[in-house]
Order: structure tokens, then sequence, then C-alpha cells
């Protein structure tokens, strides 16, 4: 079975002026099917134009990339727009909602894009069971701003799964998310990972990484590192230890 993520010997360089910036270089990597991988790296450090290359947003100026087997490296625009509409579901860090658009509905518009005709019904039942997998299926009537930033990050998760990916980038999901809410989200990340999915997410903070199971870090267009996470952090067994801290401040009197 190939890997869901092929890499070999991928550049991209950017021209600045008269000025070449190489952004990545010659970087080779694999990441195979039910992993969760989370990419670091300081601003500058090319982790997202390597990002931008694995959601094909972006070529490689050389090297090649095979996405599920696909050679996306020389498609043209429509092709690579295709490969991202059946082949990668995208979490970023703003939620990108449609502000007059439901829950459903906002799950529902990946599907509209899809080459193949998907009756409404079928659309309807699919979106539904996207949102109900990450625990929002209650809130499925509600607009954008009648839920939370968890709660509307959930809902980006599951438009993200609507189309059935091989593959989930997720940008910086936390970012725009409190303590305890980046825990419920690294949640429903390790929950779908042991599903099967296979999430690969760009974050700066080296908490929410411990809940990947490998972690890569690059400094200047390359990867320095590249490691299993041995001490993974549990994301259920972090929010009963906050339930607890919680519950045990409720007792202390005022």
């Amino acid at each position: 079975m190939p890997a869901v993520i092929h890499l070999d010997a991928v550049s991209k360089t950017y021209q600045s002026g008269d000025v070449e910036v190489h952004a990545v270089r010659s970087v080779s990597l694999e990441i195979h099917a039910g992993e969760f991988v989370a990419i670091m790296g300081a601003s500058g450090s090319g982790k997202s134009s390597m990002m931008n290359m694995l959601g094909c947003l972006d070529r490689p100026t050389s090297g090649t990339y095979l996405l599920d087997g696909i050679d996306v490296s020389k498609l043209d625009r429509n092709q690579l727009a295709d490969i991202r509409n059946q082949k990668i579901g995208f979490i970023f860090q703003g939620f990108n909602l449609l502000a007059r658009t439901t829950a459903l509905e906002n799950v529902e518009l990946p599907m509209f894009y899809a080459r193949r005709d998907i009756p409404a019904k079928e659309q309807r039942e699919r979106a539904m069971k996207a949102l109900e997998t990450v625990g929002i299926g209650k809130r499925s009537d509600h607009h954008p701003n009648q839920l939370s930033g968890g709660q509307q990050q959930r809902v980006a998760i599951a438009r993200a799964l609507v189309n059935q990916p091989a593959l989930l980038l997720a940008d910086e999901p936390t970012g725009n998310l409190d303590s305890r809410t980046s825990v419920e989200i690294m949640d429903a990340f390790q929950d779908l990972n042991n599903q099967g999915m296979t999430i690969v997410m760009v974050t700066h903070e080296p908490d929410i990484a411990a809940y990947t199971k490998r972690n890569i870090v690059m400094r200047d267009g390359v990867i320095v590192t590249d490691k299993a996470v041995t001490t993974r952090t549990s994301a259920k067994e972090e929010l009963r230890r906050l339930d607890e801290e919680h519950a045990a401040a409720q007792l202390i009197p005022s």
C-alpha cells in the first residue's frame, strides 16, 4: 500500500525581485495511512510552504509529490482543484464558516463542488453524519454566531470530513481557541485518528504537538528532526484532569 504522502527531493523556490528565496530545500518524506503528524518550526522555517504543497495549493519547483499514489507534481490548476476536493480535507486557524448558513449547510458546501452529482438527500445525510462524528450533531441547525469557537471549529472539521478524504490538513487549528477548547479539538483529532484518519497538522505549540504521534521540525527549508512522540498526551485524560481541577476549585471557600 503506497504512502498517503510521498515527497522525493521536493524543493520550493520563490522569486522576490532579483532574489531567489529557497523556502523548501530538497525534502524527502513519507507519511503513511493512519499517522498523526505535527509539522513545526519558527517563522521562515518552510513549514507553511510545505503545507501549501501538501495541500496542492502550490506546486513544487522541483522534485516529486505523490498524494495517495497520484503524482500531483505536474497537474494543471483544474486537476489540482479536483485532487483537493477529492483527497484532502482542510482545517484552518480561522474557521471560514459562512455566517448566514447553518452548521449543516456549511458542511454540505464541499459536496456542491464535487465532480459527481450527489443527490440532495445523500448530501444531507453525509453532512449530518460528519457533524455527529465530531460530536456536534445537535447543533446542526445553528448559525456560526450561535456557536462557541470550539463548536465552530468542530463544524469546520466536519466540513473537512464530508467528502471522505484520504488526508486531513490542519493549519494551526487551535490558534484562535482557549486552552480547554484546544484540548477538546485535540480530543476530536485523536478520535478521528483512532478511526484511521491520516492527519497532518502545522503548529508552533509544543504542548499541542504532544497530542500527535510524530513530530517533524523544519528549519531553513529542511527537516532537522523527525521523531515519534514517545510520551504522547491523551486529550481525554487531560480533559478529565481539567474537570477535576475545576471541581476542586468550586469547593474552596471564597
